[in-house]
């Protein structure tokens, strides 16, 4: 007796990457522009940005993304105030439902940044970081099995939640979302807020706790649902972050760096901001300084 098979429809389909990137730039950068045939996205993980796309002008703050149809003209600059972390994938894909992404500028939710977090961390899998292209001249040997796959994959479910959610839109514009949703996500803002605060101090989980007036267990539970990370894992990189971007706009010494982002000794913060990104602090603020030089 013959099997029949059912072949699964495939939504979106990337068909190709052609490149991914983490860029950390200057408050002063500035991105002349492009047009290609292929789809782009930018999102924006720190800070702001304007991005011009053939007649639109768009301000895109923390956690949005923007998407680039193919040939479209599209440029963007930061805005002299925060130094911008900016995420920028390009991929081929000719599936019909891209259409729905043209013009489409979009806040990410929780489990949405964790998707495509998820992209960049088996991109790190795949390929040297940072990025360069073209990707396949950069592959690493001995990684997961499936990494590059894992990127393919990851990506397409990221693409297919934010399509569902650009299809459900109400008349009134707002995206369905149960309440104990919004309770959940206005807690894990909460948390990232009082951190931000505080991110010069020590933190306690007590302390959040006592301050929120939610226990201890659901704090830990919403956080690494809502983030992938626990809350000090979370503030550890935050203070790394800060001291990051001090670096990059201010003109403190590292003593005062590190007194502004709640290291003990300047010694300490040197052995913890190496072990986070891999340079010294003086490391960094040449490789900074001499990207900033090339972009000027």
């Amino acid at each position: 007796m013959a099997h029949l098979r059912t072949r699964l429809k495939k939504t979106i389909d990337i068909k190709q990457m052609i490149t991914m990137y983490y860029f950390e730039f200057g408050k002063e950068y500035v991105y002349r522009g492009e047009r290609h045939d292929f789809w782009e996205f930018l999102y924006v993980d720190k800070g702001e940005i304007e991005v011009f796309a053939d007649d639109r002008r768009l301000l895109l703050e923390q956690g949005s993304i923007v998407f680039h149809k193919p040939n479209e003209f599209h440029r963007f600059h930061a805005n002299r105030v925060k130094a911008p972390n900016v995420i920028v994938m390009t991929f081929d894909c000719d599936s019909p439902a891209m259409k729905h992404f043209h013009n489409a500028v979009i806040r990410l939710e929780a489990d949405e940044r964790n998707l495509l977090a998820s992209v960049i961390e088996e991109g790190m899998h795949a390929f040297s970081f940072p990025f360069r292209y073209p990707l396949r001249d950069h592959r690493l040997t001995g990684g997961p099995v499936g990494c590059e796959q894992m990127i393919k994959l990851y990506l397409e479910m990221f693409l297919i939640r934010l399509l569902r959610r650009i299809s459900a839109r109400t008349t009134s514009g707002l995206l369905p979302s149960t309440v104990k949703e919004k309770n959940d996500e206005a807690v894990v803002k909460s948390v990232v807020r009082y951190l931000e605060e505080k991110v010069g101090s020590p933190v306690t989980l007590d302390d959040i706790s006592d301050t929120l007036h939610v226990s201890k267990s659901r704090l830990k539970e919403l956080f690494k649902k809502g983030t992938g990370l626990t809350i000090m894992e979370y503030f550890a990189k935050l203070r790394i972050d800060k001291a990051k971007l001090l670096i990059r706009e201010q003109p403190n010494n590292f003593t005062e760096i590190a007194g502004m982002t709640g290291f003990g000794s300047v010694h300490y913060f040197s052995k913890a901001f190496k072990k986070a990104t891999g340079m010294n602090p003086s490391e960094y603020a040449r490789s900074v300084k001499g990207r900033l030089k090339s972009q000027g």
